[in-house]
C-alpha cells in the first residue's frame, strides 16, 4: 500500500463534514469510502479493509470510543478522530483505547491531510527507524546501543528519561496520552500520576532541545498529552 493509493474510510454523520473530508481527500488520488453512522462504519471497516480511518466521535448511534475498541479487537489501522472541542475526555478516552491520533472540530484541511500522511507512513514503517536508528531534526537515537546525540554531542539520559523517549519514539508523530505514557513507561499501577510525566518530559526538554521554552521536538498536546515531532 502506497499513500497514493490508500482507501480511507469516513465514519461521520455530518454530510457537509463527510463531503468536506471526501473532496480533499479525493483530489489527493486517496480511495474514500463513507458511512454515516457507527453500524454503518463498522460493516464498511470490515468488508472494504481500508487503510485508514476517520472517525467522528459524536455520531448518533454509537459511542466514538465505541467503535475505536471494536475495530481494535481486530485491526491496528490508523484511526484519526474527529471531536468537538467540548467532548474532551471522549477524545482522550478514544486514543487510551488505540486511536492513534485526533483532529478537534472545527479543523483545517492542511492539517488533517498532514495528519493522514502521517499515519499512513507509520503504517507501513517509519525510513528514519531503519537498523533502530531515529533521527528527526538535531536529534538521533542509537536504539540499538542506546545512545542518544544531540548534533554531534553525546546526551546522558537516566534509564526511566531514556525509557520515556523509547515510548515517544514509538508513537513518533502521533499523539500519546498522559495515560499511555504513564502505562508504559510506570506501569498500569500509575495510570493516574500525571506529574511524573511533567517532570520526566520538563527533564528531557532540558537535555534535547535548544529552547525548552519552545520545544520543536517534544511538543505538548493541551489537556491530552504529548507528541515527539518526527518532521
Amino acid at each position: 500500500m502506497s499513500e497514493g493509493n490508500a482507501k480511507i474510510l469516513i465514519i461521520e454523520d455530518e454530510p457537509q463534514i463527510r463531503r468536506f473530508v471526501r473532496t480533499a481527500l479525493s483530489a489527493q488520488k486517496f480511495e474514500v469510502i463513507e458511512a454515516e453512522n457507527g453500524q454503518q462504519g463498522l460493516t464498511a471497516a470490515a468488508t472494504s479493509k481500508p487503510d485508514l480511518v476517520i472517525l467522528d466521535l459524536g455520531l448518533p448511534d454509537m459511542d466514538g470510543v465505541e467503535i475505536v475498541r471494536g475495530l481494535r479487537e481486530w485491526t491496528s489501522i490508523p484511526i484519526i478522530v474527529l471531536s468537538a472541542r467540548t467532548m474532551e475526555s471522549a477524545k482522550i478516552a478514544s486514543l487510551d483505547q488505540g486511536a492513534d491520533d485526533y483532529l478537534a472540530k472545527p479543523f483545517g484541511m492542511g492539517e488533517l491531510m498532514a495528519r493522514v500522511r502521517v499515519a499512513l507512513r507509520h503504517a507501513v514503517g517509519n525510513s528514519s527507524n531503519v537498523h533502530g536508528e531515529f533521527i528527526t531534526g538535531n536529534l538521533k537515537v542509537d536504539q540499538v546501543r542506546r545512545k542518544v546525540y544531540v548534533g554531534d554531542q553525546e546526551i546522558h539520559l537516566t534509564p526511566i528519561e531514556y525509557r520515556l523517549l523509547s515510548v515517544l519514539i514509538k508513537y513518533a508523530g502521533r499523539v500519546i496520552t498522559h495515560r499511555q505514557l504513564l502505562r508504559e513507561v510506570w506501569g498500569p499501577s500509575h495510570s493516574e500520576d500525571n506529574h511524573y510525566v511533567r517532570i520526566y518530559m520538563a527533564q528531557l526538554r532540558h537535555k534535547l532541545e535548544i529552547d525548552p521554552a519552545q520545544p520543536k521536538l517534544l511538543l505538548t498536546e493541551a489537556g491530552v498529552g504529548y507528541r515527539l515531532s518526527d518532521n
